[in-house]
């Protein structure tokens, strides 16, 4: 892509930059001549297409498909994507309710080709709905290319809404966090939570981040961490905590050079 988001400070400071210029450099990202031809091509064709079949069959539709949910990696893929919408997201044993990341299951729910007999492409929003996720996605990937936490702060409003609208418990909603990488990094990292935690047994993982959050955010329950305020305390956290983290693993990094430089000195 030619567009490239401007990005002039880092951490926390650089974040509150791209938040008051988001909104501008969304719609010139927006209008870019390589994403409104992507975005044209789904607007005109995705009406025509009413099985997993017809999408992953065409390679323009499914990028912007698979783009609109951060699953730009699975391009080729296209067996496993055919399999993750065929099945749909209603039967238990459904392909996308048994993986980790629970971004497959909301991708095919989106297009709904295995939950009715009729999918969803056939609706006159759809268009709007996927391109609108897919410029939103695309723009912070372009982020990301510069500043990967970047990317994944941008991320967060969108990630933990979809989470709130897509489970009815509490419970449920802090296994859908854990179970979607790029907020599970966010959370992991704004709470101070080791990557060892990762593993232990499921149900305490659970609990180590509710209770965590509880005592950061003075509530475990996800819907009231959706609010702007709390969200806007994840991101600080998140950056704040993984600038650090690099600075202590860069210092680490410096002090164990200095010290193989030297150890000819020292033995000689």
């Amino acid at each position: 892509m030619s567009f490239q988001p401007v990005l002039p400070l880092q951490g926390y400071i650089g974040w509150r930059f791209l938040e008051r210029t988001a909104e501008a450099q969304q719609t010139a990202f927006s209008n870019s001549a390589p994403i409104q031809r992507a975005t044209d091509y789904f607007r005109e064709n995705i009406g025509d297409v009413r099985t997993a079949s017809d999408l992953v069959n065409d390679r323009q539709l499914l990028s912007i498909a698979l783009g609109a949910f951060g699953l730009d990696d699975d391009i080729n893929n296209r067996a496993f994507i055919q399999k993750i919408l065929e099945d749909g997201t209603v039967a238990q044993d459904a392909l996308a309710n048994r993986l980790a990341d629970n971004r497959y299951a909301d991708f095919s729910a989106a297009f709904g080709f295995g939950d009715s007999p009729i999918p969803r492409t056939v609706l006159g929003r759809f268009p709007t709905e996927i391109i609108d996720r897919f410029e939103a996605q695309q723009f912070a990937r372009a982020i990301g290319e510069q500043n990967n936490d970047m990317r994944l702060a941008s991320n967060v409003n969108s990630g933990v809404a979809d989470i709130v609208a897509g489970n009815a418990t509490n419970t449920g909603r802090w296994f859908s966090i854990m179970g979607n990488a790029p907020l599970r990094e966010v959370f992991q990292t704004a709470l101070g939570l080791p990557n060892s935690l990762a593993g232990i047994d499921i149900d305490k993982q659970r609990e180590v981040f509710q209770e965590r959050a509880l005592s950061v955010f003075g509530t475990d329950d996800v819907a009231q961490i959706a609010t702007p305020k709390q969200e806007e305390k994840l991101i600080r956290l998140f950056l704040i905590r993984s600038e650090a983290n690099d600075l202590a693993a860069s210092s680490a990094g410096t002090t164990a050079l200095t010290l193989l430089q030297s150890a000819p000195r020292l033995f000689a």
